[in-house]
């Protein structure tokens, strides 16, 4: 058998199916966050201090390891749903709810209820993360792992489509009420999907005490590598994409403050990010194959800092559809290879038993820089200007770099894998 036949047969199963639509529910509330919701305060005249601080609501994907054991332990008493879908359906609803309830709100009069309400968005996404990360992790045997995955996170990133390019269109044509209303819908497709899975035929075991469930991932990890190892690639993971997450955390006003309508941002700006991400993650991920996980981390972090700068071309420019469209493709096609390495780092550095537990502590490690630091993102745009501003953001870069000296020597083979 071919390795061609496989692949096709792979991607035809309904598991792969699954995993498309688990990207896309998961992916859809986040850029409601990221990019809608700023585009629409900034849209109102809400400042960019006020708008950077807005990342804070981005802390329970920072902190959704402190509750995965709990999902992992309990099931909410829904009928019939069992452990997995309980907890998706429960999480899917209040967000369909909650998200088209912000349109109603007024950005001037209301900004702290639109806070508190954002805050709630990104509670219930984070708690969606860690289920249908979990859902995955017991549908997938293990040969289909790397195939899911990667669907996964490219439906993700598609998903992205409707909140920064059909609703950014819209809003020049609706009211923001009606805008919130119609992304809201596209929960449905999550709730649907629920409704027509049926909980993973091998089930691994519930954790036999909540304190099992929180202790033993972090135990395992430190034991495995040392805590000097242990601690480096923790703050590899924080700083590996900080200087990344810096430059795109005010991309949307970024456009609107260069002079782009909402249309304009969301037919170019946004596929000219989307596709070359994509393709990125694809590339990088064919491109391991032959270099290696710790040469791409290299490789691909480098392109990464390269493309920020285009960032700071585009402020010094100012104008332009076609530099506007090339700079984007570039940041993002660094995104895609970048983020192909960076998560095949995360997946080898997990231990099968743990592998729950610790993927929600790792990613939630990842998210940190899109949370606290982007917070102080708009302060420092309006003292400095948006050139500074990125090519502070390349600076920022480098210490993820530097740590790739400990945690993945170009010349060394993985040290730190479970396996």
């Amino acid at each position: 058998m071919t390795t061609s036949s496989v692949n096709w047969r792979e991607l035809c199963n309904r598991r792969m199916v699954i995993c498309l639509f688990t990207g896309f529910a998961s992916g859809l509330p986040l850029y409601i966050l990221i990019t809608l919701i700023p585009a629409w305060l900034r849209s109102s005249g809400v400042g960019l201090a006020e708008i950077g601080f807005f990342a804070l609501i981005g802390l329970p994907y920072t902190w959704k390891f402190i509750w995965a054991p709990l999902v992992d332990r309990y099931a909410l008493p829904l009928y019939r749903l069992g452990l997995r879908r309980s907890w998706m359906l429960a999480t899917q609803l209040l967000l369909l709810i909650a998200i088209a309830l912000l349109g109603w709100l007024d950005p001037h009069s209301e900004l702290r209820t639109i806070a508190a309400l954002s805050f709630a968005i990104a509670l219930l996404s984070a708690n969606q993360d860690v289920v249908l990360d979990a859902y995955r992790r017991e549908l997938l045997p293990d040969h289909e792992l790397g195939l899911g995955n990667s669907l996964h996170v490219n439906a993700y990133r598609i998903a992205g489509l409707v909140p920064g390019s059909l609703s950014l269109i819209l809003a020049d044509l609706l009211p923001w009420s009606l805008v919130f209303v119609i992304t809201a819908s596209f929960m449905l497709v999550a709730v649907v999907l629920t409704l027509s899975i049926a909980e993973p035929a091998t089930r691994t075991a519930r954790p036999a005490t909540l304190k099992a469930a929180v202790v033993e991932p972090f135990s395992e990890f430190f034991a495995r590598n040392g805590r000097r190892q242990a601690v480096a690639i923790l703050a590899f993971m924080l700083l590996y994409k900080l200087g990344d997450s810096l430059a795109t955390a005010l991309a949307t006003p970024f456009y609107l403050d260069m002079g782009y309508t909402t249309t304009e941002i969301g037919l170019v700006a946004k596929h000219a990010a989307l596709w070359p991400m994509i393709i990125g993650g694809i590339v990088g991920g064919l491109w391991m194959v032959k270099i290696g996980i710790n040469r791409a981390l290299w490789l691909f972090g480098a392109v990464q800092v390269v493309s920020i700068l285009g960032f700071a071309l585009l402020a010094h420019v100012g104008e332009g559809l076609a530099l506007l469209a090339l700079v984007i493709a570039f940041e993002y096609l660094g995104v895609g290879l970048g983020t192909a390495a960076f998560v095949a780092f995360i997946a080898r550095t997990t231990h099968p038993s743990y592998a729950a537990t610790q993927i929600a502590l790792f990613t939630a490690i990842t998210a940190l820089p899109r949370t606290v630091a982007n917070a102080a993102t708009g302060v420092v745009v309006e003292l400095v200007g948006w050139e500074l501003f990125f090519y502070g953001c390349a600076l920022l870069a480098l210490p993820g770099m530097l740590l790739l000296l400990w945690v993945a020597p170009w010349h060394q083979p993985a040290a730190n894998s479970a396996r």
